[in-house]
C-alpha cells in the first residue's frame, strides 16, 4: 500500500520516507502519527514530529483524508459577534482544536436569520468536516439540525444540536445563581436583575439562575429589566432602577451592562456599593479597573472549550464508545469592591438627576 505522502509535488520537497529515515521508524509509523492513530508511543510520536519539523515536512491534507476517511477538520457555527463571551469562547475552541490536531473552519451567522444556523451547518458538511461546534446560539424558533457527524453545543441545550449532540461547560444558570447568592449572603433582602436579550439561551439561563436563588430563600422577585448586552442598555436600566427607590442590589447578566448601570446609579446620586451593590458576569478585562472595581462571575472559557473538544473528538474518533462523562469546571466568583452589605437604613431614594455630578468612591481590589 502506498504510504500517505507529503509535499511530493515540488522537486526536492521532503517525503514521508525522509521523515521515517530521520526518525528511525517505518513509513507506516509516520502515517500512523499524522493520521492520529493509536498504538504509537509518546516517544516515537515525538521523534516523528521533530523529524518532520526539521525537514519542513507537511502532510498532504487530501492524501490524509483519503487514507483515514477523515479530514481532521472541525466546523464552527458562530454568531460573528464581538461580544466578549462568545469571542473568548471561540478563541478557546480554536486553541483546543489545534491542540487536538484538527483544523477549524468557521461560518458566521446573523442574529435574526432563522435559516442561518441550518445553512451554516449545511455549508460545513459540504466541506467534509468531521464534527461541528455550535457556539452561543440564539433561539431562532424551530431549527432542525439533521447531520451525520457529531455536534458539540456550547451555550444551549444539547437537544438544540440534534440526536448526535453533546454539551459541555458550566451552565450559566449555576453561575448566575452563585452571583445572586453572593448578594443575598451579604444581607440584601432581594436582588434585582438586569437580564440579557431573552432570545439568547445564555440570557435565559442567567435569568433562571437568579430566579432559582431567590425562590430557594423565599425572597421576592422584583420585575426583570431586559437589556441588549450593551453598556448603553445598562445605563438606561440604571436610571429606571434608581427612579424606583427600592433597589439595594443588582445582578447584571454581563459586565458591559453592569458598567453602564453603575454610571447611571452614580449620576442619580446613589453610591456603589454603599447604597447599591452590583454584580456582573464574564469578568471582562476592564472590570477590574472601573470605579468601583466590579464583582463578577468569571467564565472558564478555555476550560469549557477544552472539555467540549475532548468530548467532540472522542465522538469523532471512537463513535461506538460510551461517551465519557463531562467534567464541569469550577464556578469562580471574583469579589471586588462593587458589593457590600445593604445600607443600615434600607433603600435610599435617588437624589439629583442624570445631569448631576457625583464623585465615585475611591476603592481598591
Amino acid at each position: 500500500m502506498t504510504p500517505v505522502g507529503g509535499q511530493g509535488s515540488s522537486p526536492g520537497a521532503p517525503r514521508a520516507v525522509d521523515v521515517a529515515r530521520l526518525a528511525g521508524v517505518s513509513q507506516k509509523t509516520v502515517s500512523r502519527v499524522f493520521n492520529g492513530e493509536r498504538y504509537v508511543s509518546a516517544d516515537v510520536r515525538e521523534r516523528v514530529l521533530q523529524a518532520a519539523e526539521e525537514l519542513g515536512y507537511r502532510l498532504n491534507g487530501a492524501a490524509r483524508a483519503l487514507a483515514s476517511g477523515r479530514t481532521r477538520s472541525i466546523g464552527v457555527v458562530a454568531l460573528g459577534t464581538a461580544l466578549y463571551g462568545p469571542a473568548s469562547l471561540l478563541i478557546g475552541v480554536e486553541r483546543a482544536a489545534r491542540d487536538a490536531g484538527y483544523a477549524l473552519r468557521v461560518v458566521n451567522t446573523l442574529e435574526g436569520d432563522p435559516a442561518g444556523v441550518a445553512g451554516a451547518v449545511e455549508s460545513l458538511l459540504e466541506q467534509g468536516v468531521d464534527g461541528i461546534v455550535v457556539s452561543e446560539p440564539i433561539d431562532e424558533g424551530s431549527v432542525s439540525l439533521s447531520v451525520d457527524v457529531p455536534v458539540l453545543v456550547l451555550g444551549a441545550p444539547a437537544a438544540f444540536g440534534g440526536s448526535r449532540a453533546v454539551a459541555a461547560g458550566v451552565g450559566a444558570e449555576t453561575l448566575a445563581r452563585a452571583a445572586t447568592e453572593h448578594l443575598l449572603d451579604l444581607g440584601h433582602a432581594t436582588v434585582h436583575h438586569l437580564a440579557g436579550p431573552q432570545r439568547w439561551f445564555a440570557a435565559r439561563d442567567r435569568l433562571q439562575g437568579w430566579r432559582s436563588a431567590l425562590v430557594a430563600r423565599d425572597r421576592p422577585q422584583p420585575p426583570v429589566i431586559e437589556g441588549d448586552w450593551s453598556a448603553s442598555s445598562g445605563y438606561t436600566a440604571g436610571h429606571e432602577l434608581a427612579a424606583g427607590g427600592d433597589v439595594t442590589a443588582v445582578f447584571a447578566a454581563n459586565d458591559d451592562m453592569a458598567v453602564g448601570l453603575i454610571r447611571a446609579l452614580l449620576e442619580a446620586g446613589l453610591r456603589v456599593p454603599e447604597d447599591v451593590s452590583v454584580v456582573g458576569f464574564d469578568d471582562i478585562p476592564v472590570s477590574a479597573y472601573v470605579t468601583p472595581p466590579l464583582t463578577t462571575v468569571r467564565q472558564p472559557f478555555d476550560a469549557v472549550a477544552q472539555e467540549g473538544l475532548r468530548l467532540l473528538v472522542q465522538a469523532i474518533e471512537k463513535p461506538d464508545a460510551e461517551p465519557a462523562p463531562a467534567t464541569d469546571p469550577p464556578v469562580e466568583l471574583v469579589v471586588r469592591a462593587s458589593t457590600a452589605p445593604p445600607p443600615t437604613n434600607g433603600p435610599r431614594p435617588a437624589s439629583g438627576s442624570r445631569d448631576s455630578a457625583h464623585a465615585p468612591p475611591t476603592t481598591t481590589d
